[in-house]
């Protein structure tokens, strides 16, 4: 009999942002939503866009390009919401990531992953899994507990626009840059 030494397998859900791939375990994913108006709350970090109604709950809307250092996302017709739970303060909590699109459900064994490199990458290595080999890409594994810990959200960027006196520029309101407002 052959003994099974294979390292355990887990899933994730890649997407897109900025031309990149990225993945999060799919056990923290809970849905995927088309993008909808956000309503903007003052005084929050620029990363969080607004909230959002999602069948009657409020969710906090993260754009994950800004809150990983790139530009800010640019809407278009695939662009969508990633619904992830992570813990906040003691309790499970819905959030929403603003990406570009969807990529796909990955199988990765553990020896697929490789450790996060010290540089080259656009995201600080403490908010890495890993970098997993897909076919001749790379995907970065994003530790998500991390990236949207409180300490982490507040502490990441400067407070928006908002908090200058000026609207920040949200995609789908009329002070988005050019191609992504909703046509009003």
């Amino acid at each position: 009999m052959i003994s099974d030494t294979s390292s355990p397998v887990s899933q994730y859900i890649s997407f897109i942002i900025a031309g990149d791939e990225y993945a999060v375990n799919i056990l923290r994913a809970r849905e995927i939503v088309e993008r909808s108006v956000t309503s903007r709350v003052p005084m929050m970090p620029a990363c969080i866009v607004g909230v959002m109604n999602l069948r009657g709950r409020v969710v906090p809307v993260i754009d994950l390009a800004v809150k990983l250092g790139l530009p800010p996302t640019r809407v278009s017709r695939w662009t969508c919401v990633l619904i992830v739970e992570t813990e906040l303060d003691g309790e499970n909590t819905r959030l929403g990531l603003l990406i570009d699109g969807v990529g796909d459900v990955l199988t990765l064994s553990e020896d697929e992953i490789e450790p996060a490199p010290t540089f080259g990458t656009q995201v600080r290595v403490d908010q890495l899994r890993g970098l997993a080999k897909v076919g001749e890409k790379l995907v970065l594994l994003l530790n998500i507990d991390r990236i949207l810990s409180p300490a982490e959200l507040l502490a990441s960027t400067a407070l928006g626009p908002s908090s200058s006196g000026a609207p920040p520029a949200l995609p789908g309101s009329l002070g988005a840059p050019a191609g992504e407002g909703d046509g009003r």
